[in-house]
């Protein structure tokens, strides 16, 4: 058996240490084209911000110790040109020397990943124009950052952008970023990312969004962007993080199949159109395993359990018993933004509204652990479930400590199919230190679940905007203190505090009459128990998913 696997960077090496351990005698030969084989590609901001010190420790899986270790034939510096699928030959140029060479194979593991997508601008070649794949940028980045950049400019503000600015700013540079949507991170829905945008203005990142960059220009040994209605900027560096595309084109060369995406397709098995070749990691497409959606996720995580499965069915493991199969994407992801944390796992509320699929909302802001123990953080967690059956479709966090942990939590209540109710009696670690009697995760399933029971009907903070700006007739009621109430509020909301609510419902009768009220407080809970107490007497009552916080975020 002679397996030859294209790409050695997480899938690939996955691929392969995985299948020698399978089968110690196959011959298993690891092509990567570039000079680093198996190298931690997610860590290159933290190299270049200093909290990484080494570059050795990028390298996961030293070179040596996969060819004596893992008995490998790995050869970086090989890239793989044109594939054979007729012979089950792949063609090889030695890049250092330009040798061409013929490699045979029985089964084929291809994983080239994904090239970073560049703006099509003019200007974007220029020295001091970058993008961050590999250590070799990550190395240029460095050179430009020691020649004494005092300004950058990151286009992009996704994940990849935002723990550039981050790192930059770390260093002392000055930070510019752009992005050409609304917000930045647009995997995450308005309300979760702008804490996000809050924390970036405060570190003192400029944010600049709803802008299109036209071009980069050499000025004085300056870069300067352009952008449409003529704005610019100067910099000493410029980062292109716009994105990434499936490289997926030695594939398509191939007579492989792709899918809508550009990326190769595969089946449960990673096995592409042909039986003898597999695909994995950010070049493949695979369906997103809440809505069945195909797309290219291009994260670590994916790719390493895709490269295990592809190298269990190519050794001939898949056919018994112990047979696996690739579940889907959900796209579970995380990042840090100085003092913010931010996340998402499964289908986002836009997502949903794009593909027409109906779901409800629960918001909740608790503390990360228990709010009388020194050092409680703030978070707003969002989760989005079915209206029918209440099965979670998707999950959004920002805040400090703990959100991961909760992130995680749902994350595998997706992978289980589990319901709203389930969350409600899912049995959390608790102290005080680490979390409540009644963990976030239980808060947003007590929500969500009393919602689907009628015990609280919402209104989300963008549809009373929506139902505000219409003109919509509605009865604003803010149950907060007077005192929070003068500091801040929703436009034409009366203030009847929750703690007076009972004795002062003739107040509340004469200015709604039978119509709509809404209700809401700081975060929802004495929202919560204004909704009860006004439904009980009669009014047609709603509270503010999130209450005030979440509507802060809206507007």
């Amino acid at each position: 058996m002679k397996l030859v696997i294209v790409g050695g960077v997480a899938g690939g090496a996955s691929a392969a240490a995985r299948a020698r351990r399978i089968d110690e005698h196959a011959e298993i030969v690891l092509l990567e084209r570039g000079p680093d084989v198996s190298f931690a590609n997610c860590g290159l901001p933290y190299y270049l911000s200093g909290e990484i010190t080494e570059r050795a420790k990028l390298l996961v899986t030293p070179l040596e110790r996969l060819r004596q270790r893992y008995k490998l034939d790995a050869r970086p510096l090989s890239e793989v040109t044109s594939i054979d699928i007729e012979k089950h030959e792949v063609e090889v140029r030695d890049v250092a020397t330009g040798t061409i060479n013929r490699e045979r194979f029985d089964k084929l593991i291809l994983s080239p990943g994904a090239a970073p997508r560049m703006p099509g601008i003019p200007g974007q070649d220029l020295p001091g124009v970058h993008s961050l794949r590999s250590l070799q940028d990550a190395d240029r980045i460095m050179a430009r950052l020691h020649a004494g950049v005092k300004h950058a400019v990151i286009m992009g503000g996704g994940f990849i952008g935002l723990e550039m600015a981050e790192c930059l700013a770390h260093r002392g540079v000055g930070v510019t970023l752009i992005e050409r949507n609304p917000h930045v991170l647009m995997a995450l829905d308005p309300e979760i990312a702008r804490p996000v945008a809050d924390e970036l203005a405060t570190r003192g990142v400029n944010v600049l969004t709803q802008r299109k960059v036209t071009g980069i220009h050499s000025i004085h040994g300056l870069l300067r962007v352009t952008m449409e209605g003529g704005e610019s900027i100067d910099a000493g560096l410029v980062v292109i993080g716009i994105g990434v595309t499936p490289e997926s084109d030695l594939a398509q060369k191939a007579g492989l199949a792709l899918g809508k995406s550009g990326g190769i397709k595969v089946d449960r098995h990673m096995r592409t159109s042909h039986p003898d070749i597999y695909a994995v990691g950010d070049a493949v497409e695979t369906p997103n395993i809440v809505t069945g959606e195909l797309a290219v996720v291009a994260l670590g995580g994916p790719a390493n359990r895709q490269g295990r499965i592809a190298a269990a069915h190519a050794m001939g493991r898949a056919e018994s018993l112990l047979d696996s199969s690739y579940r889907g994407s959900q796209g579970t992801a995380i990042v840090r933004v100085f003092g913010r944390t931010a996340g998402c796992t499964g289908a986002s509320e836009r997502m949903l509204k794009r593909l027409n699929i109906a779901y409800k909302t629960a918001t909740v802001h608790p503390a990360h652990h228990a709010g009388y123990y020194p050092g409680a953080e703030g978070m707003t967690l969002k989760v989005v479930f079915a209206p029918n059956d209440g099965r979670i479709l998707g999950a959004q966090a920002v805040g400090g400590a703990g959100v991961d942990k909760r992130l995680d939590v749902l994350a595998m209540a997706i992978q289980g199919k589990m319901t709203v109710y389930d969350l409600e009696e899912a049995d959390l670690c608790y102290a005080p230190p680490f979390g409540s009697a009644k963990d976030p995760v239980n808060m947003a399933g007590f929500v969500a679940a009393g919602l689907l029971r009628g015990d609280h009907p919402q209104i989300t903070a963008a549809e009373l905007r929506d139902h505000i700006t219409a003109g919509t007739a509605t009865t604003l009621v803010d149950v907060r203190t007077a005192a929070e109430f003068e500091r801040g509020t929703v436009p034409g909301a009366i203030n009847l505090p929750v703690d007076e609510l009972r004795t002062r419902l003739g107040e509340l009768t004469s200015v709604a009459g039978s119509g709509p009220v809404v209700v809401f407080c700081q975060v929802g809970m004495r929202g919560y128990l204004a909704t009860r107490i006004l439904l009980q007497n009669g009014f047609s009552a709603r509270n503010v998913s999130g209450g005030y916080t979440s509507w802060t975020r809206a507007i």
